[in-house]
């Protein structure tokens, strides 16, 4: 079977937790290793010892305008994994958070123009991804969940466009067999993104005041991100 590594970007010990084990449960797998960056720096064999790499979020934003040293770490740490992934020493997914240190190392451009408050919502499959291993078996649209600050309104040099939305145009791309990155959450059932929202309740978000509201539209939703972790998991392997 297949290896897989889980990244973890959070500093909330109960919200890295909660998303590890929404990684391990959609991928179908029966443990799932562990690395949080936060506490420890990348092990460069990470590489050699495992076929791939799944990247959580972190209420990091690439684009503040004060980094400290703890987040430039990690997002160097990140690169070197994306690198691996573009180099297919690896199969790597990028979510989030991580998004934006992809698109920043591949020479695109991250912003906050095209944010997303923390809700499901529904992207399209593009036509580049009709035969893509992933994404393919999705189209022609499916429904996500998605809380960000910031994102891009065109994929980086080199990716291939995956998925999109009139909110924010880069939801998910490739770049050539083995790296995938996307900007809302494949891993997490509704239940699993109300349980998360307690922990960033008042980080911005979303309005702490509808937090009843945003939590019972959310577990009203219908996502079918997980699929997608499925099929990565068949990819590694």
């Amino acid at each position: 079977m297949a290896s897989i590594l889980y990244v973890c970007v959070r500093p909330e010990q109960g919200a890295a937790d909660a998303e590890h084990e929404s990684f391990r449960r959609a991928l179908g797998a029966p443990a799932l290793d562990r690395w949080d960056l936060l506490d420890q720096p990348l092990d460069p064999s990470v590489a050699d010892r495992y076929d791939g790499v799944v990247v959580g979020g972190s209420p990091f934003n690439v684009v503040a305008e004060e980094r400290s040293d703890l987040q430039r770490r990690v997002e160097n740490d990140l690169e070197r994994l994306a690198q691996d992934a573009v180099a297919e020493h690896l199969a790597g997914m990028f979510t989030c958070y991580s998004i934006g240190v992809v698109t920043r190392m591949l020479g695109g451009t991250v912003g906050t123009a095209v944010p997303e408050s923390t809700r499901a919502t529904s992207i399209r499959i593009t036509a580049a991804a009709a035969d893509d291993p992933l994404f393919g078996a999705s189209a022609p649209e499916m429904s996500v969940l998605t809380a960000h600050k910031e994102g891009s309104i065109e994929p980086p040099p080199g990716a291939v466009l995956l998925a999109t939305n009139d909110d924010c145009p880069v939801q998910a791309y490739r770049v050539g067999g083995r790296l995938y990155a996307t900007q809302f959450h494949p891993e997490v059932t509704p239940q699993d993104f109300v349980g998360r929202m307690a922990y960033y309740r008042t980080t911005g978000y979303f309005d702490p005041h509808e937090y009843d509201l945003t939590a019972e539209r959310v577990l009203a939703s219908s996502p079918t991100g997980t699929d997608l972790l499925r099929r990565f998991a068949g990819l590694v392997g």
